[in-house]
């Protein structure tokens, strides 16, 4: 489909939802998403909220508030008590289908507060390549994904935003937290605590998109390609700082950064 064609299928699924609670991290999808309701929807008829946790990486809130205004919508922020449930923490294959479900739960009960029809999440066809057991959360609490429904990709996301002048068109994708740690680590606001302390580090390093996978004593950096011969050329001043934060041994991926690279050990 023509990205028109594309636009147009969208505003005919956001109008037909009449209101509209979204759920807005500030990345790219959301903010696009968010955009679009904006100007579908009655501005009373339309709420974006972020949901905040030890997961959510630090300095994004700042920036999801900045958005929401630049957009025009009104934001709330609640917070998500996902580390309260032993099923998240143990870190099984599932423990995305658990943080989703906690988060999806709170916010239908908000939409219903706010006299809202629906709640929005800003999946599109892209993240069908990964895999995202919170899906299954998504279709039993019966939330709504209209960018996938209308066939968006993230490259036509990041097309559209920029005509739109999204600031938010060319930002580096982020994820939870916890998806930097493998299946079968507990999971501790400590230890999200280092590895989002580690990553903001390489980020004031001039690396934007970049993960730092936990393993133990060991940390795994992934950047762009394009980017390793620059991190490798910062390898003592980040190797140190690394150490400083716990780690015994710190080395990169020569595959540099890909999406949801620890998920590549359950095919196996």
């Amino acid at each position: 489909m023509e990205i028109e064609d594309k636009l147009n299928r969208l505003k005919r699924l956001i109008r037909g939802y009449k209101s509209a609670l979204v759920a807005f991290s500030g990345g790219q999808d959301s903010a696009f998403l968010l955009k679009m309701c904006s100007l579908v929807l009655p501005p009373e008829k339309l709420l974006a909220v972020t949901a905040v946790s030890a997961t959510y990486p630090q300095g994004e809130l700042d920036k999801a508030r900045s958005l929401a205004k630049q957009i025009g919508c009104r934001l709330k922020v609640i917070r998500t008590e996902e580390l309260r449930d032993k099923r998240f923490t143990e870190n099984s294959v599932s423990r995305c289908y658990f943080c989703k479900q906690e988060l999806f739960s709170k916010l239908i009960t908000l939409a219903r507060e706010n006299k809202l029809n629906f709640v929005l999440e800003a999946g599109n066809i892209s993240d069908k390549k990964d895999y995202r057991p919170g899906n299954i959360a998504k279709r039993k609490l019966k939330i709504e994904s209209p960018l996938l429904r209308a066939g968006f990709t993230k490259n036509d996301i990041r097309r559209v935003s920029k005509k739109m002048g999204l600031s938010s068109w060319n930002k580096p994708s982020l994820a939870c937290l916890a998806s930097r740690v493998p299946y079968g680590t507990r999971i501790t606001s400590g230890l999200l605590r280092r590895i989002d302390r580690g990553e903001s580090y390489l980020r004031r390093l001039g690396f934007a998109q970049v993960r730092l996978r936990h393993h133990q004593e060991l940390c795994r950096i992934e950047v762009d390609k394009s980017e390793l011969r620059r991190l490798l050329g910062k390898r003592r001043m980040i190797t140190g700082k690394l150490k400083d934060l716990g780690y015994n041994y710190v080395t990169v991926d020569l595959q540099g950064y890909r999406t949801g690279s620890l998920n590549e050990v359950i095919g196996r």
